[in-house]
């Protein structure tokens, strides 16, 4: 069996989806994309489909290692996550071929079903209370929610008093046993970033999420003196190298690889038993569509270590499309009590709908984060 084409596919609200053909027939689904750089990713993986043209499908260890060490330059988020929606498109027609689940060629499931949880309140956060009591109603156990807008290096304590007020409203709503994440999303700097991981401590929250940025991890370390609350950070790292020094030095409680940067569904399982080794758990990010969702259940499957999936419906950058949308059966992504089961058809065990594809793909998108700025002018951390 040789890989016969390789077609890219823009769709909206903010994806790209990635389609291979075998010469027998069988079709493999990944979701490469960078946020804000769809045109970007969609060359690399241009590029690299030479490299994968007439090439034997089932050899992904092989492939992999062709797309980033044959590369004298590698790694990053535009390189990594090319070659991660090609990842998961080969081990989808794997699966197929072998007509079984992904995580049965990862050595079989160790759980029935993963806790899940949702989105609320938006870039700014707000009216979160009634947000959480909606996706109470729901199903959900947990919620994801933004800690702050944006934050100076050293601001005022009136944006503190505000996001413990958001989180308060959120417990409140939930009781003592609702899972609440934080994501400060880079947004806060270390002098801040103690501050805010010190007062939120009695509500604790299920994580704090990338209190700093990843590239200043360093000061995760004394941030985590000034709390109990796990730690969670990692969307913005790729491959087992990337996160490499973070686990050896055992600063987070979470790690968050998202399976459309980090280097595919294999490089994140083998991410996943580093950390298992150092006693953290994995928490994949996932605020993209359906592809990368199954690739993300599929891990969860057969990674003990895995506690909660991130998903993105209804999320606040799901302007038109959802993540329903382009599946053929959207039950199997049906939750119920706050979980959802392990997906159970052959490779990603999802049936994209490739109708819908071509046809929101012939609209596209222009997706662009929203550049802030502070009260000063300066630019500040989206």
């Amino acid at each position: 069996m040789k890989i016969r084409s390789v077609e890219l596919f823009k769709v909206p609200p903010r994806w790209l989806f990635l389609k291979m053909e075998t010469d027998e027939g069988i079709v493999g689904w990944g979701e490469p994309v960078v946020e804000g750089k769809a045109d970007t990713v969609k060359a690399a993986v241009e590029e690299m489909s030479e490299y994968m043209i007439g090439k034997d499908p089932m050899r992904i260890e092989d492939l992999f290692q062709v797309l980033y060490r044959a590369a004298f330059y590698r790694g990053g988020p535009i390189l990594s996550s090319a070659i991660s929606g090609i990842e998961q498109a080969l081990w989808d027609i794997k699966g197929k071929y072998y007509n079984a689940p992904i995580y049965d060629l990862l050595g079989g499931a160790c759980r029935d079903k993963i806790r899940v949880y949702n989105w609320i309140g938006g870039d700014r956060p707000s009216d979160v209370g009634e947000a959480a009591k909606r996706q109470i109603a729901a199903g959900f156990t947990a919620v994801k929610m933004n800690a702050t807008e944006e934050m100076h290096y050293i601001d005022s304590f009136s944006k503190v008093d505000q996001a413990i007020a958001r989180i308060a409203a959120v417990r409140e709503a939930g009781g003592q046993d609702f899972g609440i994440g934080i994501d400060f999303h880079g947004r806060v700097h270390k002098s801040m970033a103690k501050i805010l991981a010190k007062e939120l401590e009695p509500f604790r929250p299920m994580f704090i999420e990338e209190p700093v940025l990843p590239e200043n991890n360093e000061a995760l370390k004394e941030i985590a003196r000034y709390t109990s609350c796990p730690i969670a950070t990692g969307e913005r790292m790729y491959t087992r190298w990337g996160f490499k020094q973070l686990l050896a030095e055992g600063i987070v409680d979470i790690i968050q690889p998202d399976l459309s940067h980090a280097g595919g569904i294999l490089e994140t399982r083998k991410i996943a038993a580093m950390a298992e080794a150092y006693d953290i758990s994995v928490a994949p990010h996932c605020p993209l569509g359906p592809i990368a969702l199954a690739a993300c259940l599929q891990l969860d499957a057969c990674s003990p270590n895995a506690i909660i999936q991130e998903q993105s419906l209804g999320i606040h950058y799901n302007q038109g499309n959802d993540i329903l949308d382009y599946l053929v059966d959207p039950s199997v992504f049906e939750y119920k009590d706050g979980y959802v089961n392990n997906l159970t058809l052959p490779g990603l065990g999802i049936e994209v709908n490739e109708a819908k594809v071509r046809e929101m793909a012939a609209i596209g998108h222009n997706w662009r984060n929203p550049v802030w700025r502070q009260e000063d002018g300066t630019v500040a951390e989206w």
